[in-house]
């Protein structure tokens, strides 16, 4: 079953702090544990948040861009993996060795609709 990891990071300074208990060699050596187990669909870390916008249809057909994010958040969505795994339990256990999941941030696990 294939499942999301959404790597969900803190908005704040004071948490983005905390989270340099991760280095890029962590992050590198999840990756490639991931690879090597063969699970991963796909993975991308997403460009900064400052980058970003927003599009919105209006009830009568009206485009409207926002640049920038729109909401204020505690979290930011950081970038994901897409794993092919048993079960949930088994997508948890990788959650929760993703670098991401650490000081202060979180890893949000969604399946995977298939239609």
């Amino acid at each position: 079953m294939k499942y999301m990891l959404l790597i969900q990071s803190s908005a704040t300074a004071e948490a983005a702090d905390a989270a340099d208990g991760c280095s890029v060699e962590d992050w590198m050596a999840y990756d490639k544990a991931v690879g090597e187990a063969g699970i991963r669909v796909s993975a991308h870390s997403l460009a900064d948040l400052t980058t970003a916008t927003a599009v919105r249809v209006g009830p009568t057909g009206e485009r409207t861009v926002t640049d920038g994010p729109f909401a204020e958040t505690r979290e930011v969505l950081g970038g994901y993996y897409v794993i092919d795994v048993p079960d949930l339990d088994v997508a948890l256990d990788w959650a929760a060795r993703c670098p991401g999941s650490r000081g202060g941030g979180s890893v949000v696990v969604r399946p995977i609709a298939e239609f």
